[in-house]
């Protein structure tokens, strides 16, 4: 059988779950999820699992939060004046919004927080600062 190194095309499913048990992610009804291996398409932990493995093999890979999303950085929030933000834009902790930085660039945050005179706004990956856990199989090596 083939197995799996890095530069091959691979297909896989997998089901991504919190160390809660919680699924966040989940190939389950989908096609499986295509990337070349060692090319940064997927998280570092996850791409480091895959060289070794053979069509039909299935294993459980934990994943540090350092080699998937990174650590939570506290300095990727940010207040912003609420003068700012315009009228009409939904501003209840929790919401998701698309900013743009001052480069042009769109990124996404979250509301964290709001009074009368900021809105503090968190651009960390909603699982930055998390461990992950995949249930995964490997479908395909082209």
């Amino acid at each position: 059988m083939t197995e799996a190194k890095t530069g091959d095309k691979v297909r896989l499913h997998y089901t991504g779950t919190l160390n809660d048990g919680s699924i966040f992610d989940s190939s389950q009804g989908r096609d499986p999820l295509e990337f070349t291996v060692g090319s940064g398409q997927i998280i570092p932990g996850l791409d480091s699992a895959i060289p070794g493995m053979q069509v039909g093999d299935q294993k459980t890979v934990t994943i540090e939060c350092k080699d998937a999303y990174g650590p939570h950085d506290p300095n990727a929030q940010q207040a912003v004046p609420r003068a700012q933000i315009p009228d009409g834009i939904p501003l209840e902790p929790g919401t998701r919004l698309q900013a743009q930085t001052e480069n042009g660039q769109t990124m996404s945050v979250v509301v964290v927080a709001v009074n009368d005179n900021e809105v503090v706004l968190d651009a960390n990956h909603p699982l930055a600062g998390q461990d992950l856990t995949f249930d995964i199989q490997l479908v395909a090596v082209n």
